[in-house]
C-alpha cells in the first residue's frame, strides 16, 4: 500500500492512496490552515469505522440477516498533551430491521474485532476500544 501527499496552501494537504482518490486534509486557521478539510486524526477514526463497518455489513449479508439500514457512531477521547493520541474509542453499531437475532450481530462484530479489521488491531495496541450495538426497528 502506498500514499502520496501534496501541499496545496498553508497547511492544506491532499492525499491519495492506491485507489487514486484525493482526500483533502486541513487544520484550523489559527495554525495556518483554511479549515477546508478533515483533520488527519478524524480520518484515522473514520478509517477505523469504515474498516469494521464494512466487515460487519459483509458478515451480516453473508448470514442473510434481514437488516434494512446500518449506521455507526464513533467517539474518541484524546490525551491532553501532545501528541494528542487516542486514549479510548467507543464504537456503537446501529442496525435497523425486523427479525434480527442479537447473536448474529454480536458474532459479526466479534469477527471484525478479532479476525478481520486490521485498523482495529493496530489501534488496539495503544488504545482502549469498546464496542456496543443497538438493533432498531425501521
Amino acid at each position: 500500500m502506498n500514499a502520496h501527499i501534496k501541499l496545496l496552501d498553508g497547511i492544506t494537504l491532499i492525499g491519495k492512496g492506491n485507489t487514486n482518490h484525493w482526500i483533502p486534509m486541513d487544520g484550523p486557521e489559527k495554525h495556518g490552515g483554511s479549515d477546508a478539510g478533515s483533520r488527519p486524526m478524524e480520518l484515522l477514526l473514520i478509517g477505523l469505522g469504515g474498516c469494521t463497518g464494512m466487515d460487519v455489513v459483509s458478515i451480516l449479508k453473508k448470514k442473510r440477516v434481514p437488516f434494512t439500514d446500518f449506521n455507526m457512531e464513533l467517539n474518541a477521547e484524546q490525551s491532553e498533551d501532545y501528541p494528542k493520541v487516542f486514549t479510548k474509542i467507543k464504537i456503537k453499531y446501529i442496525i435497523y430491521g425486523d427479525g434480527i437475532d442479537d447473536k448474529d450481530v454480536a458474532r459479526a462484530i466479534e469477527l471484525s474485532e478479532t479476525k478481520y479489521c486490521s485498523a482495529m488491531e493496530m489501534l488496539r495496541k495503544s488504545t482502549k476500544i469498546e464496542t456496543e450495538y443497538e438493533i432498531l426497528k425501521k
